[in-house]
C-alpha cells in the first residue's frame, strides 16, 4: 500500500511516498506565491520517482501551514502530530526519539514524546522570524552573503561574541553597528546561530523537555553550525537523519498508513 505526505510550509513544500515500511520517494521545492500550485509539483514529482500513479495511492495526507489550501488530500494532519510520527519512524541511533526539535522557515516546535511515541507536550514559536531558519536568511543577507557561505564562515569563527537582539528586524541593525565597530562577519553569524540556539534552549528548558534521545528535524537540521550551536548550549548530543527535512510530509504519510490499515 502507497500513501503521500504532503507538508506545505511557508518557505518550502515537502512530500513524500511510503510504502508502510520506507520512503519511495521525497522532493522539496520552495512554496512560493501559490503554494497549492506547489503541492501538486511536488507530488507529481515524487510519483515520478517513486514510479507509480496517483491512482495506486491508498491516501494523501497534508500538513503544514498551507495544509487546508490544497484539494489533493484526502486527510488532514496537524503539524505537531505529524512531526512526531515521523520522528518516531526516523528514530535515533540511541532508539526512539523522546524530545524533537523542529526548526523551520517560520516556526520551531519542541515536542515531548511519551514511551509509545505519543505527544505529552510541546511548545512552538510561530510569532516571528526569531529562532527560526528565516531569522539567519535575513542576516545572511544584511551581511550579503549566500546563505552556505554564511553557514560556512560561522563554523571557522573562534570568537564569542554576543547578538541582544532576537527581532530580525533589530537584528538588522545590530548587525551593521557591528561591522562598524570592526567585528569579523564570521563572529557575526556566529552569534546569529548562537542567538537561535539559545532561543531554543530557553524553549526546551520552559517545556523541561531535556530527556534523550534528542532529534533534531526540518530545514534547521540540515544547518550544520546550528546543530554545532545546540549541541553547546543544550550539553547532549542532537541526532539527525538524511530525511530530516521531511520529517513532518513523511509523518503525515505515516499516519495515512496507519489510518488505512484500521
Amino acid at each position: 500500500m502507497y500513501t503521500a505526505g504532503i507538508d506545505i510550509g511557508s518557505t518550502t513544500t515537502k512530500a513524500v511516498i511510503f510504502d508502510g515500511t520506507s520512503i519511495l520517494a521525497s522532493a522539496v521545492q520552495p512554496s512560493g506565491i501559490a503554494p497549492a500550485e506547489t503541492a501538486i509539483k511536488v507530488l507529481d514529482a515524487v510519483l515520478a520517482e517513486a514510479k507509480i500513479t496517483k491512482d495506486q495511492l491508498a491516501s494523501i495526507a497534508s500538513t503544514g501551514y498551507g495544509r487546508r489550501l490544497t484539494d489533493l488530500s484526502d486527510k488532514v494532519v496537524t503539524e505537531i502530530k505529524a512531526c512526531a510520527a515521523g520522528a518516531v519512524f526516523m528514530g535515533t541511533p540511541d532508539g526512539r526519539p523522546n524530545t524533537v526539535v523542529d526548526i523551520g522557515g517560520q516556526d520551531t516546535k519542541v515536542i515531548q514524546l511519551g514511551a509509545d511515541g505519543q505527544v505529552t507536550n510541546f511548545v512552538m514559536n510561530d510569532k516571528c522570524a526569531a529562532g527560526t531558519g528565516r531569522f539567519l536568511e535575513v542576516l545572511a543577507m544584511k551581511l550579503e552573503m549566500s546563505y552556505d557561505d554564511f553557514v560556512k564562515v560561522a563554523l571557522e569563527s573562534t570568537t564569542q561574541i554576543q547578538m541582544n537582539s532576537t527581532c530580525a528586524v533589530f537584528a538588522e541593525s545590530e548587525v551593521v553597528s557591528l561591522l562598524a565597530r570592526g567585528i569579523k562577519k564570521a563572529d557575526i553569524a556566529a552569534a546569529a546561530h548562537a542567538s537561535i540556539a539559545n532561543r531554543v534552549g530557553s524553549m526546551l528548558r520552559r517545556l523541561d523537555a531535556q530527556t534523550q534521545p534528542y532529534l533534531f528535524v526540518g530545514g534547521g537540521a540540515l544547518n550544520a553550525a546550528l546543530l554545532k550551536s545546540l549541541e553547546e548550549n543544550i550539553g547532549v548530543k542532537l541526532h539527525s537523519h538524511q530525511h530530516a527535512q521531511r520529517a513532518i510530509a513523511l509523518g503525515a504519510a505515516v499516519i495515512a498508513q496507519e489510518e488505512n490499515k484500521e
